[in-house]
């Protein structure tokens, strides 16, 4: 998410009326010393971290939870890499976790981490500059320590061969320096970014000497060297991978991973789609799964295991942001670049009726790029935010500074004429006539699109959608492919509507550029899967990234947000606020889950239990 300059490049910023000040990044615990610098523990960007430098383990951990077992997972496709961190290849489940970071984020307070591979965060007053100093216990599996040197072969190498995401979110460090064995320093183009100490300390710190005479850019299977709790024990290309605990692991004993990697052996077992994973779940060929397909939890899950307590099934709350979950239509295609077909498109999509009939019910209509947050844009704009708005005059529709965005609200019964009425005219007056039941436009072509897919659960969603869509005389089709074919085709924006997630957290930052701005739009890998590219959303974003505070962060945010809306780039889909987790009952949890994340990594295997559950289970499957 590249940094455009926009005072050298001749743009005025558009949010007049800024204070002439610096912006106020991170939040560390400390204060300056004598030298100005500060040396912490922590960093937040929401006010001060919540625990003190001698915290012991983190509050929703069992520190005391045994260790041993075994727990089997799943993931769906295949994999032909472990090289996560390239566009080449198709990564396998859980390598990533096998590379230490800086920091570590904190599940139960939004944008704060902790040191975890680095003992100390340096920050001088002005936030200039960012340095970390390694803990000098810190060791690969090899024994060999982890160095400063490392941390900077990682950053350079990321930012030279890695995917495009790097240098774009990592565009504003001007170079990493190692000062020493132990101490890395990044420094700062300036220090607008606010939220730029933080985001270095997720670098995952890769091993220089160990890629020393292989291909960074390429897939590879040859077992990486890690400096995490777990190393890759062995796998069967494509089908399954075990990971197992590094006994004498040099960080077991850290506030930051006390109570956390409590099982002795992970295994991920690959499979083609989430209706054969369920049915080996059913069979306890599977420990533990996370449903979200509303109807399966609703009417799969009623099975003898879970009559017999053998299974258990429970919603856990969470007060993760959702985002943005809907139909992405790409704007690199000509048929979807008109605003009023995109609004003709949302117009038809009936969430009513699906939530009462696919759904059970069960799920929130998403109205906000940032939904299920304080971020989200409502109403109409008042205050700080209409005043940034109020520069974009003319830029932006004008109902936008006089009614709020509505998506359209059906009776559920499945007769959306109303929608119809106003797809159909949106469409005429974009050009397109219906002829002997077809929609075409001036050069007679019909209204044909593909709606790209990554599994059959979805298709229960496109498909009526479709039949409506046919109703005016469009000519969708669906498409369903394996998970790593859709990889690549995302990658190489091949399609022209697909179904994505687009994840937000509590201080939207960097990320935003390569989610919706122009210089992602052509970059392979980005995640700009809309192909947006608009001024005012750039500027807005450059505008949210350089916030001085919170309170204006969370203005920016809404203004973004309403601008997103008002253009109609997606068709917003739905969200809950649960995890919903069925696991055989050979599992033990801690008794309180985090605020944002399931934390599968602090739960653990129950000795007592295991005998019960694995006769269970052969029952289970002597039954299939």
């Amino acid at each position: 998410m590249h940094r455009r300059d926009l005072l050298a490049s001749g743009l005025a910023l558009p949010f007049l009326g800024l204070p002439a000040r610096h912006a106020a990044a991170v939040t560390p615990a400390g204060k300056p010393g004598p030298d100005g610098i500060i040396r912490t523990h922590a960093l937040s960007l929401l006010g001060e971290p919540s625990l003190p430098a001698d915290f012991t383990h983190w509050p929703w951990v069992n520190p005391n939870a045994p260790k041993g077992g075994e727990i089997v997972r799943y993931a769906l496709g295949s994999f032909d890499s472990f090289n996560p961190f390239i566009l080449r290849g198709t990564p396998a489940v859980g390598i990533s976790g096998l590379f230490e970071t800086l920091l570590r984020d904190s599940y139960d307070e939004a944008s704060t981490s902790y040191c975890h591979l680095a003992g100390q965060i340096e920050l001088p007053e002005d936030q200039s500059w960012v340095a970390f100093l390694l803990r000098p216990e810190a060791r690969w599996h090899d024994g060999k320590p982890v160095t400063a040197a490392d941390v900077v072969w990682t950053f350079d190498t990321l930012r030279r061969e890695g995917r495009p995401n790097y240098r774009s979110y990592w565009a504003d460090v001007t170079e990493a320096v190692a000062e020493g064995p132990r101490r890395v320093v990044f420094r700062f183009k300036d220090n607008r970014n606010r939220e730029l100490p933080l985001i270095l300390g997720q670098v995952p710190v890769l091993p220089k000497h160990w890629w020393e005479g292989r291909e960074f850019g390429r897939p590879l299977l040859d077992i990486p060297l890690g400096s995490g709790p777990y190393r890759l024990e062995r796998f069967e290309a494509g089908r399954s991978l075990v990971f197992r605990r590094v006994e004498d692991y040099w960080g077991r004993d850290l506030p930051t991973m006390k109570g956390t990697a409590n099982v002795d052996v992970t295994r991920f077992e690959y499979f083609r789609d989430s209706t054969v994973s369920l049915e080996a779940f059913k069979a306890g060929q599977i420990d533990i799964r996370t449903e979200n397909v509303a109807k399966d939890w609703a009417t799969a899950y009623d099975f003898p295991a879970i009559r017999r307590g053998l299974v258990k099934r429970e919603e856990i709350p969470n007060e993760v942001p959702a985002g943005m979950q809907g139909f992405i239509m790409n704007l690199r295609r000509p048929l979807f670049q008109d605003a009023r077909v995109r609004r003709a498109l949302i117009e038809v999509f009936d969430f009513e009726w699906m939530n009462a009939n696919l759904f059970y019910g069960s799920y929130k209509r998403t109205t906000s790029y940032f939904a299920n947050s304080e971020l989200a844009s409502s109403g109409v704009p008042q205050g700080r935010e209409r005043e940034i708005l109020e520069a974009y005059r003319g830029k932006v529709p004008d109902a936008l500074f006089t009614e709020p965005y509505r998506l359209p609200v059906t009776d559920g019964s499945g007769n959306n004429r109303e929608g119809l009425r106003r797809a159909l005219d949106l469409l005429r007056q974009a050009g397109w006539t219906v002829k002997d039941r077809r929609l075409v436009n001036a050069r007679g072509e019909g209204f044909a699109f593909e709606i790209l897919l990554n599994g059959p659960s979805y298709e229960r969603i496109a498909l009526p959608y479709i039949q409506v869509l046919q109703r005016l005389g469009m000519e969708p089709r669906v498409r369903t492919i394996d998970p790593a074919q859709y990889e690549v085709r995302m990658d190489n924006f091949d399609y022209d509507v697909t179904m994505d997630v687009i994840g937000q957290s509590l201080s939207p930052g960097n990320e935003q550029r390569d989610f919706f701005g122009c210089a992602a739009v052509d970059k392979p890998g980005s995640e700009n899967h809309a192909g947006i590219c608009n001024p005012v959303v750039d500027e807005l974003i450059e505008a949210l990234i350089a916030a001085p505070d919170r309170e204006e962060l969370v203005a920016r945010t809404r203004a973004l947000d309403r601008v997103l809306l008002w253009n109609d780039y997606i068709i917003p889909n739905w969200h809950s606020s649960v995890f919903r987790v069925a696991y055989w009952d050979k599992l033990g949890r801690p008794p309180r889950n985090p605020k944002y994340a399931l934390a599968i990594d602090s739960w653990w295997v129950v000795p007592d239990r295991v005998g019960t559950v694995e006769q269970g289970k052969r029952e289970a499957q002597q039954s299939k």
